[in-house]
């Protein structure tokens, strides 16, 4: 699962190559955070919960409704590239530092409701991956585009 902010073409070109390598390169991407294949697409929903939660605002919306599926470079692979509404990206860029740390553990009892205990050590991984969201978001704010690619593999 991979956030890249750029030029949809060059992104859909890269991952359509399975050139994944390539996204971090600054030059041709905006931003990009790798999310790893151990996280499900529904934690950044939940990660938008926290959010509400924490803030008290209406938004971001759960990331399933931020999605918009679009025709990658392969149809018929199990990959699914899918654009994030540009609200959503800003309202995470948007979260306060100060609010960082306790979205983070929400996001964590929110995770444990749905799954159940988390080991310890993976508590500080999703404290860091909050962090990491709300830095790709501030670069991606003013991207053309953001695209979220995601596959069953």
């Amino acid at each position: 699962m991979d956030l890249v902010a750029g030029e949809a073409p060059a992104i859909l070109m890269a991952i359509g190559l399975d050139d994944l390598a390539s996204l971090d390169d600054q030059g041709r991407f905006t931003a990009h955070l790798a999310l790893g294949s151990g996280l499900d697409p529904t934690w950044l929903d939940l990660f938008a919960e926290a959010v509400r939660n924490v803030t008290g605002n209406d938004n971001p919306v759960d990331f399933i409704d931020a999605r918009l599926e679009i025709d990658g470079p392969d149809d018929g692979d199990d990959r699914t590239i899918e654009r994030v509404d540009p609200t959503w990206v800003t309202t995470v860029a948007r979260i306060p530092e100060h609010d960082l740390g306790a979205i983070a553990g929400r996001w964590i009892e929110l995770v444990e409701d749905e799954l159940g205990g988390l080991p310890r050590e993976e508590k500080p991984w999703i404290r860091d991956l909050a962090g990491r969201l709300v830095t790709f978001c501030q670069a991606a704010d003013r991207a053309p585009d953001v695209l979220f690619a995601w596959s069953l593999r």
